[in-house]
C-alpha cells in the first residue's frame, strides 16, 4: 500500500492535449506534474486527490494508484489480493465495482482476474460487489504486474453539476476548457462564441475568469472512501468570489432554443452577470465593445449534423465576418474537416493535433490576431 502522503495520482485527459492539462496542473500548484500518454501524473496526499477533482477543468477523471504486486497465475493473484489492505481505502459498507484489463501477462483472462479481486474484496473486507456501484477499483495487469487503482471521481468530470440543458453534438466542458487554454485564454480576454449552442465555451470562460472551482456543484466517488474527511474537504471548497471580473463573455446562435438553454445554464452556474446571449446568425455576429479577445467556435462538421456541401458557405460567411469586424482578435475553430476550416479564408491558419470527440477526430484551427 502506498504511503498516503505520496500517492501516485493519474489525471485522465484528452489524448493529444496532455501538455495543456499538464500546464493547468502546474498552474494549480502541482510542480511535479508530468505528461504521459492519455493524461498527467502527479503525486500527493488524499487532499490533493480531492483538490484535483474540485479544481482541474481539463481532467476527465482522477485515478489513485493504491498498490501493486506481481502475479503469474490466478492462485497467486487470489492470495495476494486477499492480503491486500483494502480497508485502508475502501469501506465495508459501500458497494464496489471492479474493472480489469490484462495484456502481455500469464494471467491473460481479464474476466477471471476481475472475479478473483471481487471475491477478495467481498470476503476479506465485507463490501458488496455491485455493477451499479459508484466506487470503482481498476485492475491493470501488464507484464505480470498487477496495479490497483481507485477512481476517485465517479461520474466523468465534464459533468460540472449545474448544466441541465444541452443541444445536439455538445462540446464536453473538460475539452472546452483545454481548447480555451490552447487558444491562450487566461481569464483576462473577452470570449465570443457565435454558434454557442448550450453555452459551454462562454460559461467555462466566465467560470475561469471568476476563479470558480470546476466541481463546486457536484459530488465525487472519493466521498465514499475510507480516507475521506468531510471537514478537510469542506475547507478546500472556496466561497464564490465576490470580486467580479470586468471582462464579459458573449454567445450567439441562430437557434432561439439554444439561446434560452445557454442563458439558463449560465444562471445555474452563477455566471449570468458576466455573460450575455443573443439570437443571431453568423453573418450578423457583432464585435463586442472593448479590447480584442478570442472568438472560439465549434461549428457543425457535416459528419453528424447537416449536409457538408451547405457548410462550406457557412464557414465562408464566418470567415468573412471575422475579417471584416474582428481586427486584432484571435480565432479558434474546432472541426473534423480541414477543407471546411480553410473555407473561412482566415490567414495563417494553424492546426493542432487530431483529438477524439464524439466518435470523430477533430482539430483546433487557430488564426490571428486578425
Amino acid at each position: 500500500m502506498a504511503d498516503t502522503d505520496s500517492l501516485s495520482i493519474f489525471l485522465v485527459g484528452t489524448p493529444g492535449l496532455e501538455d495543456v492539462l499538464c500546464a493547468e496542473a502546474r498552474a494549480c500548484g502541482w510542480a511535479d506534474a508530468k505528461p504521459v500518454p492519455g493524461g498527467v501524473e502527479i503525486s500527493g496526499g488524499w487532499s490533493d486527490v480531492w483538490r484535483a477533482n474540485l479544481e482541474l477543468r481539463g481532467a476527465t477523471r482522477v485515478l489513485v494508484r493504491i498498490g501493486s504486486f506481481m502475479a503469474f497465475h490466478p492462485a497467486q493473484l487470489d492470495k495476494r489480493a486477499r492480503k491486500f489492505p483494502w480497508g485502508d481505502v475502501l469501506r465495508p459498507d459501500v458497494p464496489v465495482r471492479v474493472e480489469a484489463v490484462s495484456k502481455k501477462s500469464k494471467i491473460y483472462h481479464a474476466g477471471a482476474a476481475k472475479q478473483r479481486i471481487e471475491r477478495a474484496i467481498s470476503e476479506e473486507l465485507g463490501a458488496e460487489i455491485s455493477a451499479e456501484a459508484a466506487v470503482v477499483v481498476k485492475v491493470r495487469i501488464d507484464d505480470n504486474v498487477v496495479t490497483l487503482s481507485v477512481d476517485s471521481s465517479g461520474e466523468s468530470l465534464h459533468k460540472r453539476g449545474h448544466k441541465e440543458a444541452v443541444g445536439k453534438a455538445p462540446m464536453r466542458e473538460t475539452l472546452a476548457s483545454l481548447f480555451l487554454r490552447s487558444c491562450g485564454y487566461d481569464g483576462s480576454q473577452a470570449i465570443l462564441d457565435p454558434m454557442c449552442g448550450s453555452g459551454t465555451f462562454v460559461i467555462e470562460a466566465a467560470e475561469m475568469a471568476l476563479g470558480l472551482q470546476a466541481g463546486r456543484s457536484r459530488q465525487f466517488a472519493f466521498e465514499h472512501l475510507a480516507s475521506f474527511d468531510p471537514e478537510a474537504f469542506a475547507a478546500l471548497k472556496s466561497k464564490p468570489a465576490d470580486d467580479q471580473t470586468e471582462v464579459r463573455f458573449f454567445g450567439s446562435d441562430r437557434n432561439t432554443g439554444a439561446i434560452a438553454m445557454a442563458a439558463a445554464n449560465a444562471e445555474r452556474a452563477g455566471v449570468a452577470a458576466v455573460t450575455s446571449f443573443r439570437h443571431a446568425s453568423v453573418s450578423d455576429m457583432q464585435r463586442p465593445d472593448g479590447p480584442p479577445g478570442i472568438v472560439i467556435v465549434n461549428p457543425p462538421y457535416g459528419a453528424r449534423i447537416g449536409n457538408k456541401k451547405l457548410l462550406f458557405g457557412l464557414y465562408a460567411a464566418l470567415g468573412t465576418r471575422l475579417k471584416e469586424e474582428f481586427q486584432g482578435w484571435r480565432v479558434g475553430i474546432i472541426t473534423s474537416d480541414t477543407g471546411l476550416a480553410r473555407a473561412t479564408g482566415l490567414p495563417k491558419l494553424r492546426n493542432g493535433p487530431p483529438l477524439p470527440h464524439g466518435g470523430l477526430k477533430v482539430r483546433l484551427f487557430e488564426a490571428g490576431p486578425l
